[in-house]
């Protein structure tokens, strides 16, 4: 009985990492939009498509690698793009209730 509630889990675990990195793949998706996605945290998603995809898809892994890294250089840019963007709407907030 124990034995196939593990390998249910573990089933469950190998279906959950695939439809993750093929999600990634499909919307150029990053680890927090992935997350926010499938209702999980960003740990889960980051283990999940960088240590057991490997194991289960590894030509599915290697294009998901190839996002993820392009994202993560990519990262600085739209993280000073949202500041600008917020600082914008405060000054134009701010010039509105002049």
């Amino acid at each position: 009985m124990r034995g196939d509630h593990l390998r249910k889990q573990a089933e469950f675990l190998e279906d959950r990492c695939l439809k993750l990195g093929e999600y990634i793949l499909e919307h150029k998706g990053t680890v927090r939009s992935t997350a926010k996605a499938f209702h999980i945290s960003k740990s889960t998603v980051h283990k999940d498509v960088t240590t057991r995809l490997s194991s289960l898809d590894h030509a599915l892994y290697t294009e998901v690698k190839k996002i993820l890294e392009q994202n993560k250089q990519e990262r600085h840019i739209r993280g000073g793009l949202a500041t600008r963007e917020k600082y914008r709407k405060i000054g134009h907030a701010a010039s509105v209730g002049k």
